[in-house]
């Protein structure tokens, strides 16, 4: 009965340590208190102990699996046509911004990955926990339509190989119900395990790889100018598209919903949290898997850049039609007889190669397609997960959360395939680009505010170094990204309505912008900051700023069953 009591007590008192010092009227959401709820339990992958220190690749092998899986958001449909618009544009002058992008990428996934491995909170929940109600929400929606731009290239693009597969015969928004199946496929290999369901990517990843290696293969494209274009950080007479095409490449390569996949995906490893070596070694086999990861991923773009730089650079749409022509490939009619140069995608693409390099080059080709878009769609299913339940707070079963997020994504989709020429749906491929270019700050400053917080992640925070590269690095990137959606708004402004449209969100996106600023700038101050016991900033900022987040190894583990392990 002693035991029991003393129990008690003591557990009411680790609940209450918790609370927040600087305003309690503002209580911080933790796993003793609202999510504490989700009654689900995650099933996680052991990490075997080694008795030596060194590298070990058994634990190497533990350790993969999260990596590759948000590597495949670097290879789905949008990103390859944006890698044979790049070749076919540019040749290989851009090989070197893809280079850039995917090291850029490789910097951001690294802090996503470890917010998860340190707090064991994905980027969502840390969001949550951190943001007013107002900006979260806001952060929330743009999210999801940043994973409804991205799943629609991914449909579009599996829908597009289905119609090439079926030689026409599956019209592309049969296409798109056939994905829907993507859902039950995901929840019936989820059931099987994570491993199994890792493996399952792993293949979709060795299937774009021997098919868009290939294709490298049989046009055989110029190897010393491939590296040419990859050390040479500059473009020499490139004409006005390329530059908008190395925008596109920038904004195709690094998605901010993947930063919200990323640190989701790492809870599915068994790390202990009260032991700092423990810690340490997950941050240092995860950042080895994204390096490898990522590292694949870079190969089979630079592919796909090599192949149509090689066989579409400086052609016009004449040429294409007499090759298809002499070929007597049953696609030839989409090449107008003209001597405008081609403009490519990834629908055209595959018929390209079928018209030069035989038929079997056009079916390979969407197979490679098919697999980049049955996988992106996948993870594009967890991504959609992390970021409901983790805004939300939601405390729905898996099965309703993946089947919700997966039906808004797709609903949109089949609208726009039922009512579109497939012209219309490739051409898409650079509004979704922009779309999505523009939710990036919503991801990128997050997690530097974060990760450079010493009250969430104690000796791990981002040293000063690292924070300055990062800021920089998303100065770069946004502003990047923010003039390509400027030059597509002044491109397409159409009526006066839609000018007074894009100003008034433009002025809650800047609000939004501005608030996610001051909240970083103000995570990475001391603890004696006078700014951070100002009231304005516990009022309107949010108190979670200031708290002391070191008590999340513990919220994180297990309680304690009885008063002995108390």
């Amino acid at each position: 009965m002693n035991s029991s009591i003393s129990f008690e007590w003591n557990n009411k008192f680790l609940i209450g340590f918790n609370k927040p010092t600087m305003d309690d009227s503002h209580p911080i959401p933790n796993e003793l208190t609202g999510l504490s709820k989700k009654s689900e339990k995650e099933l996680k992958v052991q990490i075997p102990e080694s008795n030596s220190s060194g590298f070990s690749f058994q634990k190497l092998w533990a350790f993969t699996g999260p990596g590759f899986l948000m590597s495949i958001a670097y290879l789905d449909p949008g990103n390859i046509e944006s890698d044979l618009q790049s070749g076919t544009t540019a040749r290989y002058k851009l090989l070197w911004v893809l280079m850039s992008a995917t090291i850029l990428g490789l910097v951001m996934q690294r802090l996503s990955a470890r917010l998860g491995v340190v707090t064991g909170l994905h980027l969502a929940d840390m969001c949550y926990r951190q943001y007013r109600r107002v900006p979260r929400l806001f952060v929330w929606l743009m999210m999801e339509v940043a994973i409804i731009g991205s799943d629609m290239q991914e449909v579009i693009g599996t829908s597009i190989a289905i119609y090439l597969l079926s030689n026409k015969m599956i019209p592309l928004w049969v296409g798109v119900l056939i994905t829907v199946i993507d859902t039950l496929s995901f929840l019936m290999l989820d059931k099987y395990g994570l491993r199994k369901l890792e493996l399952v990517f792993g293949f979709f990843i060795v299937v774009m790889s021997i098919s868009f290696g290939y294709e490298f293969a049989v046009v055989k494209p110029e190897i010393k100018e491939m590296f040419q274009g990859l050390v040479t950080p500059w473009c020499s007479d490139c004409k006005h598209s390329a530059l908008l095409q190395a925008i596109g490449i920038v904004g195709a390569i690094i998605m901010p919903h993947n930063l919200y996949l990323h640190s989701g995906l790492v809870k599915s490893r068994e790390v202990d949290r009260t032991k700092k070596d423990k810690l340490r070694e997950a941050n240092f086999y995860f950042f080895i898997e994204s390096c490898v990861a990522l590292f694949v991923s870079f190969v089979i773009n630079v592919c796909v850049v090599s192949v149509f730089a090689h066989g579409l650079y400086d052609k016009t749409n004449k040429d294409v039609l007499e090759i298809c022509t002499n070929s007597n490939n049953s696609y030839k009619d989409i090449f107008t007889n003209n001597t405008e140069l081609v403009e490519v995608d990834i629908f055209k693409g595959g018929v390209f190669l079928g018209c030069q390099f035989g038929i079997g080059a056009m079916y390979i080709w969407a197979i490679g397609i098919l697999a980049a878009g049955q996988s992106s769609t996948m993870t594009g299913c967890y991504a959609g997960q992390f970021v409901m339940e983790g805004f939300l707070n939601l405390q729905w079963s898996r099965w309703k959360r993946v089947g919700f997020t997966r039906l808004v994504a797709i609903a949109p989709t089949f609208y726009v395939a039922f009512f579109s020429d497939i012209n219309e749906l490739s051409g898409m491929n650079d509004l979704l680009n922009a779309v999505m270019s523009l939710q990036l700050p919503f991801a990128t400053l997050p997690v530097i505010a974060f990760t450079s917080n010493p009250r969430i992640m104690g000796e791990f925070t981002n040293g000063f170094g690292n924070i300055i590269t990062t800021i920089v690095l998303s100065v770069v990137i946004i502003s990047i990204n923010v003039f390509f959606v400027i030059y597509q708004t002044i491109n397409n402004l159409t009526s006066n309505w839609y000018l007074i449209g894009v100003i008034a969100y433009s002025t809650i996106y800047l609000l939004m912008c501005a608030y996610l600023t001051l909240h970083l700038v103000i995570s990475m101050l001391s603890d004696s900051s006078r700014l951070r016991s100002n009231p304005f900033v516990i009022k309107f900022i949010g108190p979670q700023i200031g708290q002391n987040f070191s008590q999340h190894m513990q919220t994180n583990s297990t309680l304690p069953r009885n008063a002995e392990e108390l």
